[in-house]
């Protein structure tokens, strides 16, 4: 049961789409302040406490305290309140069981028991609020009601599931055609490779370097032709140039964000000075969406949305050598400008004149919005969209990928902490930066990563200019990447069908193994072994110089080994027990009468999947899997095909 409770004039989010009754009087929390609206709850001794998406910790929040504040901050520490998203629900699963979506634009600040007292305070910056409680059985329960209001997952094309290479620093054709050429040669599959900025012209949006992509329309083309796609970056400032026909028609048309004197608010990014597009108004979200035609009549069909927190690097107000303020009202993290929020202003559709700071956390999840509807008139397919900014809502119009994580040992934990949080607030299609962005990679902790990010969503090998080279190619024995990256597609008939499933019954792909156990009191503490869909279980080795790990069956299994050439199969007992994992194998699991259907060979990319000819594995005698020609806008679960399993064979038989 989902009831609605409405403090002041709340600005509206478009994060929930259902009609939730209003409730009298809100159950669990006492209201402890009217100015900041603040709220509290106790929480009992063995509480585990879930939720807000994108943030550092596990994936039980409780010890921490977390602030949702959208913000560009690319050194990922346990300190590290914000993130570049902002999820703001929380579950507590204990004594008692219930949800909360504190559903506002602004600053809000979570204490989930940092003192130890067993408080739990949410303190929400702006009165304006709409506050959702959702009551349910269990944890997994709430979530599902959550998921049900806030409307259905982002539906990418198949090649989205494909293995993405990318690295700032990609300048030219040739250099993008050199690392498709090392993949081929190396036989290691590739569907898409990402363009950072290197691709624009000056870095402007919507623009192309004429020296160093002299015909992207046929490069695209020529790319197209060996089943591989180019993916550009686009991000939120519009560079101030006359002459520059997006900067002229939003001046034109008063489509940008405004300064405290009422005229086009300027910041400095990557292009020097830009105005930011007030997304806040459909008719400016339109005009940005329109924009992408510059990049669909080249024949691109993907596209990764960056810089919209956003980010700034100075204003018109602050400039570069200006000592930064405290953000966030925390004097113990000062960064960069918080009071460049306060100094430009949006028109809401009510022609409200609000600054950026009062709304910050909309911003990148508009901007996701307006591509998304903009590609929705421009293309008769499915598209591939990502994101780094965000918030509930926007996982209806692209994914996310986590933003500029790090290359070492407690990011990658940090990535499997992040896959269930965020599935819990809609966002199914994300993903982080496999090997890390930040710093240098070794090829025992790409290896590793590599074995995790072969089961979400969004793969993508992504790196910052300046670090060592982390394309698989490059590295000892490339095999072994070959490996690791065949596994992703033998496994895409599932991971697919999985995903699609999911999506369209607005529920969770990727879970904590508790969602699915909950009254099994070790698995509530577990939080490295991960449900992906109804029948695989993953338990992947997250330590430097670990030969394998120790792993907890909560029920009988599969054990699953895949040694780069083929899956080899041993029931397993429920408990524990200790596997060696080389880190040219994976070991996974498969859950007791359940199957999962495998691809009989591995593709060079997903152009040549085909994902009728499969081999059920697992004890189960049936199997759902969604089929489609991977593009059809047409999605609807009468696309499922029901599998059986001959007996004593791994053959399926369709019903």
């Amino acid at each position: 049961m989902i009831t609605q409770y409405t403090y002041g004039t709340p600005i509206e989010t478009f994060a929930v789409v259902s009609d939730v009754p209003e409730g009298n009087q809100l159950p669990y929390f006492s209201q402890v302040s009217d100015s900041p609206l603040t709220f509290q709850t106790q929480l009992g001794t063995n509480d585990i406490v879930y939720g807000l998406g994108e943030t550092m910790h596990g994936i039980n929040k409780r010890g921490y305290r977390y602030i949702s504040f959208n913000y560009d901050d690319p050194c990922h520490t346990d300190e590290m309140p914000s993130m570049y998203g902002s999820h703001n629900l929380i579950v507590v699963d204990g004594s008692t069981v219930f949800g909360a979506f504190f559903d506002t634009p602004s600053r809000v600040v979570f204490d989930v028991d940092s003192t130890g007292d067993g408080i739990l305070s949410v303190c929400c910056e702006q009165p304006g609020l709409r506050l959702y409680l959702i009551e349910g059985t269990d944890a997994y329960d709430v979530v599902r009601q959550f998921l049900g209001i806030i409307g259905r997952s982002f539906l990418p094309p198949l090649w989205a599931f494909g293995y993405g290479q990318s690295r700032w620093g990609y300048k030219t054709e040739k250099e993008i055609g050199r690392v498709v050429y090392h993949h081929q040669k190396e036989e290691i599959p590739i569907d898409y490779l990402c363009m950072d900025i290197d691709y624009m012209d000056r870095y402007i949006d919507f623009t192309v370097n004429p020296k160093r992509f002299p015909d992207l329309a046929r490069f695209t083309a020529e790319m197209r032709e060996q089943g591989l796609h180019l993916v550009p970056i686009v991000d939120a400032g519009i560079k101030v140039e006359p002459g520059n026909r997006v900067y002229e028609e939003g001046v034109q048309n008063h489509y940008f964000c405004t300064n405290r004197e009422g005229t086009n608010f300027q910041a400095a990014v990557w292009p020097g000075m830009t105005h930011f597009p007030d997304f806040f108004r459909a008719s400016v979200r339109a005009w940005f969406g329109r924009q992408y035609k510059f990049y669909t009549d080249m024949g691109l069909d993907g596209f990764w949305n960056d810089m919209n927190e956003p980010a700034i690097f100075f204003t018109e107000y602050r400039k570069q050598n200006d000592k930064p303020d405290l953000a966030r009202g925390d004097p113990e993290q000062p960064t960069r400008h918080i009071a460049d929020f306060k100094d430009f202003f949006h028109c809401l559709e009510d022609g409200a004149r609000v600054s950026n700071y009062q709304v910050h956390n909309l911003y990148g999840g508009l901007m996701t919005r307006a591509s998304s509807e903009g590609l929705d008139q421009l293309l008769d397919k499915r598209y591939l969209l990502f994101s780094r900014s965000s918030y509930i809502g926007a996982h209806r119009y692209g994914g996310i990928w986590t933003g500029d994580n790090a290359s070492t040992w407690k990011m990658l934990r940090q990535n499997v902490y992040h896959m269930p949080s965020l599935n819990m607030c809609g966002f199914l299609f994300s993903g982080a930066d496999t090997g890390g962005f930040n710093g240098n990679t070794n090829r025992e902790l790409l290896l590793r990563w590599l074995a995790v990010s072969a089961f979400t969503p969004l793969m993508r090998n992504h790196t910052s200019l300046g670090t060592r080279k982390q394309e698989c190619y490059r590295f000892k024995t490339p095999a072994d990447f070959r490996s690791l990256i065949s596994l992703r597609y033998r496994l895409l008939p599932y991971l697919y069908s999985e995903y699609m499933k999911a999506a369209l019954r607005q529920d969770m792909l990727i879970r904590p193994l508790a969602f699915d156990f909950p009254r099994t009191e070790r698995v509530r503490l577990i939080e490295d072994q991960l449900l992906i869909g109804e029948s695989l279980m993953i338990a992947p080795v997250l330590e430097k110089g670990a030969e394998g790990r120790t792993v907890f069956l909560p029920a009988p299994m599969t054990e699953v080994r895949w040694n780069g050439v083929d899956f080899l199969c041993e029931e397993a007992e429920a408990g524990e027990r200790l596997i060696s994992v080389p880190l040219n194998e994976v070991v996974f699991y498969i859950r007791k009468g359940t199957l999962l259907p495998v691809a009989r060979c591995t593709p060079n990319n997903t152009a040549e999947l085909d994902l009728t000819d499969v081999e059920l594995l697992g004890t189960g005698t049936k199997y759902c899997q969604y089929r489609d020609d991977g593009y059809t806008k047409d999605c609807t679960l009468e696309n499922c095909v029901n599998l059986k399993k001959e007996s004593g064979t791994g053959s399926p038989m369709g019903e």
